[in-house]
C-alpha cells in the first residue's frame, strides 16, 4: 500500500492575516493547493496532518506577495532567473520593461549596431559587458516570442512585461534613423500595428520616456538620447489611443524641462478629453532636495487629472525612502542632466584615459567651475532660486551632502567631502601617513571647490565611491507621498542602476512607515503594495482569497520594527555578473516567501530548486486579455463630456502646446 497523498500541500497556522483588501486582519489558518489558496479558517482549525508542509504562523504577518512596479528585472532575468534580490525582500510580482527599454523584440542587432548595449548602459548604469551577455541570450525577434521565452525560464518571481516604445522606434526605424529623424505616416501605422499585436499577445501595457537626461552609450551616439525622446506628440497620441482601447496601462515618465509639456501628455489619461480614461502611471513624486516645487506641482497636478473634470486615471509613483544615490568618483546617473558633468559619463566605465582627459581640458574645467558656483555668489535670479530651494538641477553641490562610502584613504570613509575640504585648507596635518599623502598630492592643486572635486576625480577616479540624497531626506513628506491614494509606492528601479541605487527593499520600507501608526495602516499600506497596483496594472496578483494565486509572503513584525535599511546596505559580488552590486539585506524580516504555492525562500535561505525549474514566476498577462476582442470593441468607462460641446474639448486639446 502507498500513503495517500495529502489533501494540501502547505498549511500556514496562526498567522495575522492581510487580505490585500484593505480590511481589518485576523488571526487565521490558510491552505494551499496546486498553486492557490485552497482554504482559508479560524486560527487552529485546520489540522496539520492534512499537509505536506506545516508553518507556524504565529506571531507574524501573512499578506498577498508584494507588487514591485517599476524595475529591470527583465535583463538580470536572462542571467539570473531567480532573481533573488526581489525574493528575499518579498517581491514576488515585478513589472518590467520600464522607461521605453526592454527586450520584447530580442537583441536587434545589426552589423553596426547594439541596441540593448546603447540603450541600458547609460540610462539604467549597468556594465556593457553584462549587457553583452544579455543580448547574447535574446535571441527572439518579435513580441510573441518573447513571451513563450518567458514562458520557459526558471523565474523566481512573476514577470509583467511592458511593450517599450524605444525597442518599439528601433525595430521599425532602426537605431540610427530612430534620432535623426522623424517617422513616416507608414512608420508610425507600422509601429501602431507592433503595439496592438503586444496587446493582443496580453502584453500589460506600453512604456515610454521623456526625461531629458537619458543619453545613448556608443558611438557615434553618445551625445544623442534614447529613441523614445524623440517621438512627437502626435506619435504618442496614436499609441496610446491602442492602449485605450485594451484598457491596459502606460508607464511613463515626464519631459521635466516644460511644465506645459508635462501637462500636454500626462492630460493624454483624461476621459474627458479623450472619451475614455487612459490608466497611466508616471515617475516620480519626489520630493528633491534643491527644489521643493517638484513635488508640490506633482501632488497637484495628480489630484486635478484624478478630479471629476479630467476624468483621469492617473498615478505617480513613490519612493518610500531617502532617495541616496552613490557615484563612482565621477560617475552618477545625477550627473546626466548636467552638460559639463554630463561629458564625464560619456566615456565607457573601464576607459579611465579618456575622463583624465576630459578632466584636464581648460575649457571643461572652465565650463565645470560655472556650473559649480551658478547662483551661489551675488545676486541673481539664480542666486534667489538657489535661496527659494528652487533650483534647475536635482544634483547638490554642496560638499557637505556628499559622503565619502570608501577610498583608497581610509580615514575619509563616513566623512563628508566638506569635512576634508576643510581640513585641507585650514592647512591641518593629516591624520595619518595615506591622508597627508593625499593631501600633499592635492593642495597644489586646489584653490576652491571646483578644483577640490576636480582634483578628486582626477587622483582617485572610480575608487572614490561616495553617496549624495538628493531627494526625500524630510519623512513626513515621504509617509504622505506614499500614504497618498492616489500615488502608488513604487519608483525602485529594481534591477537598474547595479552600484549607484538599492531600493530592492523599497515594499519593506513603505510597510515600515505604515506600522508606525497601527494595524489598520498596515492593512492599507499591504494593499496598496499588493490589489491596487494589482489591479491598476491589470495582472492577476495581489490578494489572498480562496482561488488566488498563491503568492504570498510571511513578515516578522518585531524585526520589520527593528530594521534599519541604511545600515543594511552593502556593496557585494555577484558572480553571475561579474561585477559587484548595491543590495539590501532584510534577512530577518522575511521568514518565509511563497511563489505559486511553492517556498521559495525560508529562514534566510533560497529553496534549492529556485532558478532552476519553471514552477515558481511566470510571465503574466493582462486578464483582459481572456476576453478576446472586447478590449479592441471599446470596452471599459467611458465618460461623458462635461463641456458645452464636443468641439469645446477640441479646442481645449488644440491649446494645449
Amino acid at each position: 500500500m502507498t500513503a495517500s497523498r495529502p489533501e494540501f500541500d502547505l498549511i500556514i497556522r496562526g498567522a495575522m492575516l492581510f487580505d490585500g483588501g484593505g480590511g481589518v486582519p485576523y488571526h487565521a489558518d490558510m491552505a494551499i493547493s496546486n498553486g492557490r489558496v485552497a482554504r482559508i479558517a479560524d486560527k487552529g482549525a485546520l489540522d496539520g496532518a492534512l499537509a505536506a508542509t506545516v508553518i507556524d504562523g504565529s506571531g507574524h504577518w501573512l499578506m498577498p506577495g508584494l507588487l514591485d512596479i517599476h524595475t529591470h528585472f527583465d535583463l538580470e532575468a536572462e542571467i539570473a532567473p531567480a532573481l533573488p534580490e526581489a525574493v528575499r525582500h518579498g517581491s514576488t510580482t515585478v513589472v518590467v520593461a520600464n522607461c521605453s527599454l526592454g527586450l520584447a523584440f530580442g537583441n536587434q542587432r545589426t552589423k553596426d549596431q547594439d541596441p540593448v548595449v546603447d540603450c541600458f548602459a547609460r540610462v539604467e548604469n549597468i556594465p556593457k559587458h553584462i549587457l553583452r551577455a544579455v543580448a547574447d541570450k535574446a535571441v527572439w525577434q518579435d513580441s510573441g516570442a518573447y513571451l513563450a521565452h518567458l514562458e520557459h525560464l526558471p523565474l523566481g518571481p512573476n514577470l509583467v512585461p511592458l511593450l517599450p516604445h524605444s525597442m518599439l522606434r528601433i525595430e521599425v526605424m532602426g537605431l540610427s534613423d530612430s534620432i535623426h529623424r522623424d517617422p513616416t505616416d507608414a512608420e508610425i501605422a507600422r509601429m501602431e500595428a507592433l503595439l496592438e499585436k503586444a496587446m493582443e499577445e496580453g502584453y500589460a501595457g506600453f512604456s515610454t520616456d521623456a526625461l531629458p537626461f537619458h543619453y545613448l552609450a556608443n558611438r557615434p551616439n553618445e551625445r544623442s538620447r534614447i529613441p523614445a525622446q524623440y517621438g512627437r506628440f502626435e506619435e504618442l497620441k496614436r499609441l496610446t489611443n491602442i492602449v485605450r482601447r485594451h484598457d491596459r496601462l502606460w508607464q511613463a515618465t515626464p519631459p521635466k524641462d516644460s511644465p506645459l509639456q508635462v501637462f500636454r501628455t500626462f492630460a493624454l489619461s483624461s476621459g474627458r478629453l479623450y472619451g475614455k480614461p487612459l490608466k497611466l502611471t508616471a515617475v516620480a513624486a519626489i520630493d528633491i532636495a534643491t527644489n521643493k516645487s517638484i513635488v508640490k506641482l506633482g501632488r497637484f497636478l495628480s489630484r486635478f487629472l484624478n478630479s471629476k473634470l479630467m476624468a483621469g486615471q492617473f498615478r505617480f509613483q513613490a519612493l518610500a525612502a531617502p532617495f541616496r544615490v552613490w557615484a563612482e568618483g565621477p560617475l552618477t546617473p545625477l550627473a546626466e542632466e548636467i552638460p559639463s558633468l554630463r561629458r564625464l559619463n560619456e566615456p565607457d566605465l573601464e576607459d579611465r584615459k579618456a575622463r583624465l582627459a576630459i578632466l584636464r581640458d581648460p575649457q571643461w574645467r572652465k565650463q565645470f567651475k560655472a556650473m559649480w558656483f551658478h547662483g551661489k555668489t551675488g545676486w541673481s535670479l539664480a542666486r534667489l532660486k538657489r535661496l527659494l530651494q528652487r533650483e534647475d538641477y536635482a544634483i547638490s553641490r554642496d560638499l557637505a551632502d556628499m559622503v565619502v562610502d570608501r577610498c583608497p584613504v581610509p580615514d575619509w570613509a563616513g566623512e563628508s567631502l566638506a569635512e576634508i575640504y576643510d581640513r585641507l585648507m585650514g592647512g591641518k596635518a593629516g591624520r595619518s601617513g595615506k591622508e597627508q599623502q593625499a593631501f600633499d598630492r592635492l593642495a597644489p592643486l586646489v584653490a576652491d571647490e571646483a578644483d577640490f572635486l576636480i582634483a578628486l576625480f582626477e587622483h582617485f577616479d572610480t575608487d572614490l565611491y561616495w553617496s549624495m540624497i538628493s531627494a526625500n531626506r524630510d519623512p513626513k513628506i515621504v509617509r504622505d507621498l506614499v500614504m497618498d491614494p492616489k500615488i502608488l509606492p513604487g519608483f525602485n528601479d529594481s534591477g537598474a542602476h547595479l552600484t549607484n541605487m538599492a531600493f530592492y527593499d523599497g515594499n519593506l520600507r513603505a510597510l515600515q512607515i505604515a506600522q508606525k501608526e497601527g494595524v489598520e495602516a498596515v492593512a492599507y499600506m499591504v494593499r496598496r503594495l499588493t490589489k491596487d497596483p494589482a489591479d491598476f496594472f491589470g495582472v492577476d496578483a495581489g490578494s489572498l482569497e480562496v482561488g488566488a494565486r498563491a503568492d504570498l509572503v510571511l513578515i516578522d513584525p518585531d524585526a520589520l520594527a527593528a530594521y534599519d535599511s541604511a545600515a543594511q546596505t552593502y556593496l557585494i559580488d555577484r558572480a553571475e555578473f561579474g561585477h559587484h552590486q548595491l543590495v539590501n539585506r532584510s534577512d530577518g524580516v522575511v521568514p518565509l516567501v511563497a511563489i505559486n504555492g511553492r517556498i521559495a525562500w525560508q529562514k534566510d535561505r533560497f529553496a534549492p530548486e529556485l532558478g532552476q525549474d519553471t514552477g515558481f514566476g511566470q510571465p503574466l498577462r493582462a486578464k483582459s486579455h481572456a476576453q478576446g476582442s472586447q478590449g479592441r470593441a471599446g470596452g471599459g468607462s467611458r465618460i461623458r463630456p462635461i463641456f458645452p460641446t464636443p468641439s469645446f474639448a477640441r479646442l481645449l486639446r488644440a491649446a494645449m502646446p
